[in-house]
């Protein structure tokens, strides 16, 4: 094995070839996709092109970039790594991107893959018919979500809040990133409990943790990796759901939506709230279990 691998280094010259290299070794690997690409030549430019601190939209020209050996090496041991360990690209690389944003990631937060920021850009699929001017991220974890809410509506005022202090010192990170502290403002909080229901938002989204406690050890290894607090959703995934949902309707605004992401959960969570009018947006890549709920059919679920 290490005498292949002194050859490809000796051998593969520039990023194209080792990206050709890469993307035959991760086929023949038992990887798992699934955090922020779904196939083995974007994993590979996800790991290959920052790791050289290249843009990840970078053209084609760029392939032909010939590798020092001390950069082939560094390129090489990544991908041993994400191999061997099973070690997801983004806390190989300390970068991840949602809706086109590029973001600081490592392992004190999940890694930015929600639908959500799909249908913020979309204006949540036309269902939003004016300007949201307070928004709360809840369990934003590195940020992402209120980052690409700033940026969809610049004029609006974001809250942003996580119950780890560790998660809030990465979204802090992703902020100044993108030089937006003047528009988000960071709060640690347990859900709803360290807000004051007088401020009213137009629009809260989250994506809470909605794993069911048992099935964690049967994820990919890829998603041991992440931090579990950001996972385990109680025993049957909807804990914290169950929190969000008795819990909205006094922080929204008389027009406001709550826009929560429950993954694979959304047929328990359908039955568990039988009566409710969950709105389910498609979504790309066949992702599923985001739903849409505003201020009058939360209402009913607390009366």
């Amino acid at each position: 094995m290490q005498k292949k691998l002194n050859f490809i280094k000796k051998n593969l010259f520039s990023i194209k070839y080792i990206l050709e290299w890469t993307v035959k070794t991760f086929y023949k690997s038992d990887i798992f996709y699934g955090h922020g690409t779904n196939n083995a030549r974007d994993e590979a430019l996800q790991i290959i092109l920052p790791s050289l601190l290249l843009p990840i939209n970078s053209s084609k020209k760029i392939l032909n970039y010939q590798l020092s050996y001390k950069e082939k090496n560094m390129i090489i041991n990544k991908i041993k790594k994400r191999i061997r360990n099973r070690i997801p690209a983004p806390y190989l690389t300390h970068k991840s991107w949602l809706s086109g944003v590029e973001f600081y990631i490592d392992k004190r937060v999940i890694i930015p893959r929600s639908p959500i920021g799909e249908l913020i850009v979309d204006n949540i699929r036309g269902l939003i018919n004016f300007y949201p001017k307070n928004i709360l991220d809840l369990c934003t974890g590195s940020g992402c979500l209120a980052i690409i809410s700033a940026k969809q509506y610049p004029k609006a005022d974001i809250d942003a809040s996580d119950y780890s202090i560790e998660a809030l010192h990465v979204a802090k990170i992703n902020i100044k990133k993108h030089n937006l502290e003047n528009r988000i403002k960071l709060i640690k909080s347990n859900l709803f409990n360290n807000l004051s229901s007088k401020k009213k938002y137009d629009l809260i989204i989250t994506n809470p943790p909605y794993v069911k406690r048992k099935s964690i050890y049967q994820l990919p290894k890829e998603f041991l990796y992440e931090p579990k607090i950001g996972l385990i959703g109680g025993e049957d995934g909807l804990k914290y759901i169950r929190k969000i949902l008795n819990s909205a309707y006094h922080f929204l605004s008389e027009n406001g939506f709550l826009i929560c992401e429950v993954g694979h959960n959304m047929e328990n969570l359908i039955r568990q709230y039988r009566n409710t009018d969950f709105f389910w947006p498609d979504c790309i890549d066949d992702a599923i279990g985001v739903f849409v709920l505003t201020k009058k059919s939360l209402k009913k679920i607390i009366t």
